[in-house]
């Protein structure tokens, strides 16, 4: 029986990062993982390779649409969909043999297996059984569907199968307006697909900023995404080659059916902790089947806490990150801290969507006398150069102190320019503290500048 300080039952992004930080603080660690590539669900079958195809699409949408108005002539290139997978692969392999190598480096052990809890302060792992004095649970979450609707990663697919698809359907009916389901209808619509996205309710992007979500909708429908809003799906009926999507329109309580060759069930994702043996062992859950923790990511049983997908939050690989660093700290007897404030979530669309902090709506449903600043990406030199002058930046300050409170963004490298405000709120700085840092010119970073001079005296450029 090998005894260990921390085994990590999970190498998802907050699965690995917590192994490595603890190794790093000098805990003699282990990571259990049943996959035969580390990396969890983002590297493997989410973030990493969504990306890929998010860029290689794009690099498409470029030379059908752009490349012609900057001299560039010629034919535009064919799609070799296959190709296109192969790249996506070795995307995949590159970042997964990377956290190998990490693990190596720091010396942490890798439990090849599935994990479970039969005792406190024991993993067991196929049929070997480990000690540790501490054990966090990393194990992320899964897809989660609706009633009626049955997935077979065929033609009735979650964002697993929308990765793997033998060909380019020529009909994709999406299931859900949310993070997921736009960045993948972008990528086929992209790709010459006909994507209808069906939302059960009337705005997508589910608690973004109201303007973000008006002028986002908008600039996907002129990329060729339709939207059936109000709709609430009542099933799904496949056969080996179609399928048909009904659904009722909650306004009137009408009967609807959509033909599709591939339908996307972006619904969403559920805590996944299946086989871990926590009803045994007396771990608390949530209402939500979320592991339940304290502030410190403990869970009511001595020696046992949980991170990520699997606990309350936003389920946000970067979120996992930050929580497997604090509780590695909290376990090596420091101070482990997250901000759950400024969280940024990004949405990987062209133009990308980015926000921090608080939206309008929920300040006005605080009472908080706030200001706001905005400015368009129509007024930015770079973005207009680039034919990226879609969307906006707009910083929420307090009407008081001018202490930022939030910020969202819709334009090109939105993922990016959001983390110059994380910084600013991190660190208490007001509006007028961006305002007043000189930004190089010209960069797309000058439009949140402008936003910031618009809690001001305004803009310059607008």
């Amino acid at each position: 029986m090998s005894s260990y300080d921390v085994i990590v039952i999970g190498s998802g992004p907050g699965g690995y990062v917590c192994a490595i930080r603890c190794a790093q603080l000098g805990l003699k660690t282990a990571c259990v993982e049943g996959r035969e590539t580390l990396g969890g669900t983002c590297l493997n079958i989410g973030c990493i390779p969504s990306k890929a195809l998010l860029h290689a699409s794009h690099q498409l949408h470029e030379a059908e649409h752009n490349f012609a108005a900057m001299g560039l002539k010629g034919k535009a290139p064919s799609v070799d969909w296959p190709q296109m997978l192969s790249y996506k692969t070795d995307v995949i392999g590159q970042n997964t043999k990377g956290i190998e190598f990490l693990f190596k480096k720091n010396k942490i052990d890798w439990l090849k297996g599935w994990g479970s809890i039969p005792e406190p302060g024991k993993v067991k792992v196929g049929d070997a059984v480990h000690e540790a004095k501490n054990i966090v649970i990393a194990t992320g979450s899964d897809v989660s569907t609706i009633p009626n609707v049955e997935i077979d990663e065929k033609i009735v697919v979650s964002s697993t199968g929308a990765l793997e698809l033998a060909k380019i359907p020529k009909k994709l009916v999406v299931i859900g307006a949310g993070v997921i389901g736009l960045e993948m209808g972008s990528v086929y619509a992209r790709l010459g697909s006909d994507v209808t996205v069906v939302e059960y309710l009337d705005d997508i992007t589910p608690g973004m900023d109201a303007e973000v979500q008006r002028s986002f909708k908008r600039i996907l429908e002129k990329q060729g995404l339709t939207f059936i809003m109000g709709a609430a799906v009542q099933g799904v009926s496949a056969t080996k080659t179609k399928a048909k999507v009904a659904y009722t329109l909650r306004k009137d309580e009408s009967g609807h059916e959509i033909d599709a060759d591939i339908v996307l069930v972006a619904t969403g994702r559920k805590p996944y902790t299946d086989g871990l043996g926590l009803d045994a062992l007396g771990v608390e859950m949530t209402e939500r089947g979320q592991v339940k923790t304290n502030s410190h990511w403990q869970t009511n049983v001595a020696g046992i806490y949980a991170i990520g997908d699997c606990i309350t939050g936003p389920m946000l690989a970067h979120k996992a990150e930050d929580e497997g660093m604090a509780v590695a700290e909290t376990m090596a007897g420091q101070a482990g801290h997250v901000n759950y404030g400024v969280i940024p979530g990004v949405i990987y669309t062209h133009p990308e969507v980015a926000n921090v902090g608080q939206t309008e709506q929920e300040l006005k449903e605080a009472g908080r006398a706030y200001k706001a600043g905005k400015f368009s990406f129509m007024g930015n030199g770079r973005a207009k150069a680039n034919f990226a002058a879609d969307g906006f930046v707009k910083i929420l300050a307090d009407a008081e102190t001018d202490r930022i409170l939030g910020a969202h963004i819709i334009g090109p490298m939105g993922g990016d320019l959001i983390h110059e405000i994380c910084v600013a709120m991190e660190f208490g700085a007001a509006a007028e503290d961006l305002a007043r840092t000189c930004h190089a010119h010209p960069t797309y970073s000058e439009a949140v500048r402008e936003a910031a001079l618009a809690c001001g005296d305004g803009p310059i450029h607008s």
